[in-house]
Formats: C-alpha cells, structure tokens, sequence
C-alpha cells in the first residue's frame, strides 16, 4: 500500500510542477491543478478501501501526514483560482489593498485554530488517537461540521485542518510574492533603472549568428513577426557586438559539411549535462 502512495503522490508532485512551467495564466493553472489533483486525491481513497491499515500507528501518520499532502494542493489551488478570479482591475495601490485584505483572511483562520495549529506545529501526538482515527472525533475537540458532511471511511476530525494548515502556508507565500512583484514593478517604473551590468557577447559571430536565425525560424520574437534585420540590430546593441555580413556568416554555416548547428547541438548537450548534474547550482 505505501509504495502505491508514494508513487500516487510523486507522480501528482511531477504533474503540477510541469503545469506550473508550461502555463502561465494562474486562472488556467489553477483549473488545470484542480482537475489532476481531484483524480490523484480519488485514486487515494480507492487504495484505502480496498486495503486494511496494519495498526493504529499506520492510520495516525496516513491521516496526519500523508492525505493532506494530496488535500492540501486541492485547497491552495482553489483557493488561488478564487482570489485570481476576484482581482480587481486596478492599479498598485488597489491589488496591495486587495492581497493584503486575503492575507489577513488567513490570519483569521490562524486565530481561529489556534489551539489545533500550536497542537500540530509543535509535534504534539498526544490527542493523535482522537484527531487522526477514523470514527474517534470528540465534539469538545473543536471540530468543524463539514465533518459531519464527509466520507467517514476515509476522513478523521482533523485530517482537513492539517491539509489547510499546509495550503494556508503556501497561500501565504503566493500573496506574499504577489505583494512584491506589485513593488517591484511600481520601483522599476518609477525609476526606470537599466541593468548595472552589461553583458557582451564573447563567444564568435558565428555562434551568435546561428542562434539569430534559430530564434527568427523559432518565431519567438513579437508572436513571429519580427524581422530578421530588426532581430540583427538588437542583438547587435545589447550584446554590443558587430555582426558584420550575417547574412553571409549563414550560408556559410548552412554548407557546413558536418555539424551545420554545431552552436546550438553545444548548447543542448551544455544544458542537459547541467540538468543531470544535480549538485549543479540552479
């Protein structure tokens, strides 16, 4: 049962970090999270129903440590999705006000379990046999009535308190983030600052002319329609580099004989060497 889990649980992990870097709209992101988070959370309950925990212990840490690790990601992402969708348009000053009302909806809940959160935080299991086994749950305990609402074969009392503890401290960072990058942005166009270091080109022409025509075919410059004279001449100052007869530089390298993209095959076996290196620094 464990090695299904875990597998359960590295294979949603990789899914949302693709999603995460193939899609940019967080309202797109956040649907798509979702969806693969439900059927991941769904495949966990089957496993549990058709299996049998081999003793209190194995159920505490399932309920209390693991569950809400697949919860948790249903709870952040809604969550996002519902503040994304209820931004206002506006400027610095009203999404500052905006995301940092959110923040303070996240304090309430904080203050509002209080006694659970330090409980949790602090590596308590005293009241574990309470919070985390099925059909244990203590109405003093503080617990809350979509409880009463839910599948008893594969909730406990606190299992969803735990979860939103974990999507609360990512929600948090999240807004946190989006407060900085509103600063930033407000910094930067206020001070219209350029970079303080000017990067120049030093590897040859003739590298940085076949990566020129890459990007142009690759059309990744103003949705394609960007002309391949125009690329030419920014490359040319922001690299602060003297092309020369580019034109011709191609045709020579379109002749090669051997290795015709002997730059950009460098590149790749440069990037992918990296990325297998995993003490590289990212």
């Amino acid at each position: 049962m464990n090695s299904k889990i875990n597998h359960l649980l590295t294979e949603l992990t990789e899914q949302l970090n693709f999603i995460d870097l193939e899609i940019d709209n967080p309202i797109k992101k956040c649907e798509k999270a979702i969806e693969i988070s439900i059927k991941s959370k769904e495949k966990l309950r089957i496993i549990i129903q058709k299996s049998n925990f081999k003793s209190d212990d194995e159920e505490i840490q399932f309920f209390k440590e693991i569950k809400p690790q697949f919860t948790s990601k249903i709870i952040y992402y809604n969550t996002i999705f519902n503040i994304e969708m209820k931004k206002p348009n506006g400027g610095t000053r009203v999404l500052k006000k905006y995301y940092n009302n959110e923040l303070i909806k996240l304090k309430a809940f904080f203050d509002n379990e209080l006694e659970f959160y330090k409980y949790y935080r602090t590596g308590n299991i005293y009241l574990d046999y309470k919070y985390f086994l099925r059909g244990k749950f203590d109405i003093k305990l503080s617990v809350n009535s979509y409880y009463f609402e839910t599948d008893k074969t594969f909730s406990t009392s606190h299992d969803y308190k735990v979860a939103k503890i974990l999507a609360n401290d990512l929600i948090q960072l999240y807004l946190e983030n989006q407060l900085i990058m509103i600063e930033n942005k407000d910094n930067n166009e206020k001070s219209q600052r350029k970079p303080n270091t000017k990067m120049a080109w030093t590897g040859s022409k003739v590298a940085l002319t076949e990566l020129l025509y890459a990007l142009h075919s690759e059309g990744v410059f103003n949705n394609g329609v960007a002309d391949l004279k125009d690329i030419a001449e920014y490359f040319e100052h922001i690299f602060e580099i003297d092309l020369g007869q580019y034109r011709r530089t191609f045709l020579e390298i379109r002749v090669r004989k051997a290795e015709r993209t002997k730059f950009i095959t460098a590149l790749n076996e440069a990037l992918i060497k990296r990325m297998d290196n995993s003490d590289d620094v990212i």
